[in-house]
């Protein structure tokens, strides 16, 4: 059975539907008017080949225009290339300022599209269809759009609401484990920052996350998703209390960019959580019980707590060039206790580079 949880920003409002199929698609896009516009379905190439034809179908004659734009899988996409090569799909398919675009992917997907329609004809309508765990816990969700720039992560970007974010729960059961342990990560920060009762929900129903069970999971995104549609709308351009959704990101954003990507996301913000929560435990605001539990959470969700071939020092210069600095200063993200994150501005280099050698997984080391 579809739920809905209501996004309010500002005067206006968007809806998160969380079903297990595309079947009411048509009728939420209709809702919205959508049949009296064109509609171009953005995509990559790994998504397309499971769900692009079928999304057009349900599509097709019953709107003005229905077209798809394919671009290839992978971060490496996530660029200004790609968005002008949606610019120009968009013109040459006649779009104007009444259409609207639909983010058929992950992250990666919905984050180059909210930013092609963001900046097309200086902002146009579009949809969220997240179809990884990582999409639809956090970046469908709450406006940031955003491409990367030079290797430097989400540098360039937006914000732009979505109409609607469409959350077809069943194309989880397709991803890769790699990949959808990753969207985990973002999950378990949820509940670390926020709802210390979600976090023990998640060790509760860890068999039954692991074995991608969809009324499990429906609850969890919806628990989730509550937690982030608290905070954007409290703060939907990040003047405040946004800001600690980015627990785990300083540090993880910059092992992310020092492995040339070769690590997912998720990964890295578990990584970066470890990292963090080890600071809030030498600053005494966690017990070493509570860290340790932290830590070690990560592991039975396939995620990794330790992380080899790294240059410290390398790690901590790149958190410099993070884009959530301000005045100089990192707005570092800690834990008060599970349940509660705190923003920080006085993390010293030094704390940082403790945090690093904790999860730096060296040759001499034995155990991770």
């Amino acid at each position: 059975m579809s739920e809905r949880l209501p996004v309010l920003y500002r005067k206006t409002a968007y809806d998160i539907v969380f079903t297990q199929s595309f079947d009411e698609l048509w009728q939420e896009l209709a809702a919205l008017g959508c049949g009296e516009k064109r509609l171009c379905i953005v995509t990559d190439s790994k998504v397309d080949e499971y769900y692009g034809d079928k999304v057009l179908e349900l599509l097709e004659g019953n709107c003005v225009k229905a077209v798809k734009y394919v671009f290839p899988n992978g971060e490496e996409s996530k660029n200004l290339d790609t968005v002008r090569g949606i610019y120009k799909f968009l013109i040459r398919e006649g779009f104007d300022r009444r259409d609207m675009l639909i983010a058929l992917g992950g992250g990666v997907v919905g984050d180059t599209t909210g930013f092609a329609a963001a900046t097309y004809l200086r902002g146009i309508d579009f949809v969220q269809v997240p179809t990884t765990l990582l999409a639809q816990a956090d970046s469908s969700i709450g406006g940031k759009t955003g491409v990367d720039f030079d290797g430097y992560k989400n540098m360039v970007g937006a914000f732009k609401m979505p109409r609607l974010v469409y959350m077809n729960l069943a194309a989880l059961q397709t991803l890769e484990d790699r990949q959808y342990f990753s969207g985990f990560a973002e999950i378990m920060k949820h509940g670390l920052i926020k709802d210390a009762a979600f976090y023990e929900w998640l060790i509760e129903n860890m068999y039954e996350i692991c074995d991608r069970d969809l009324d499990t999971l429906q609850e969890m995104l919806r628990r989730s998703c509550s937690v982030k549609k608290l905070v954007v709308e409290k703060d939907p351009t990040e003047q405040g209390d946004r800001a600690l959704l980015n627990f785990g990101h300083t540090i993880g954003h910059a092992i992310e960019k020092a492995k040339n990507f070769e690590l997912y996301h998720g990964e890295c913000v578990a990584l970066g959580a470890v990292a963090a929560a080890f600071i809030s435990w030498k600053r005494e605001l966690l017990s070493m019980e509570e860290y340790y539990e932290v830590r070690d959470m990560f592991v039975p969700f396939n995620l990794p707590i330790s992380v080899d071939d790294i240059d410290p020092e390398e790690i901590l210069r790149l958190t410099k060039a993070d884009k959530k600095m301000e005045s100089g200063k990192i707005k570092f993200v800690l834990l008060k206790k599970i349940g509660r994150a705190v923003l920080d501005k006085t993390v010293t280099d030094e704390e940082m580079l403790a945090a690093i050698d904790e999860i730096y997984f060296k040759d001499e080391d034995q155990h991770a």
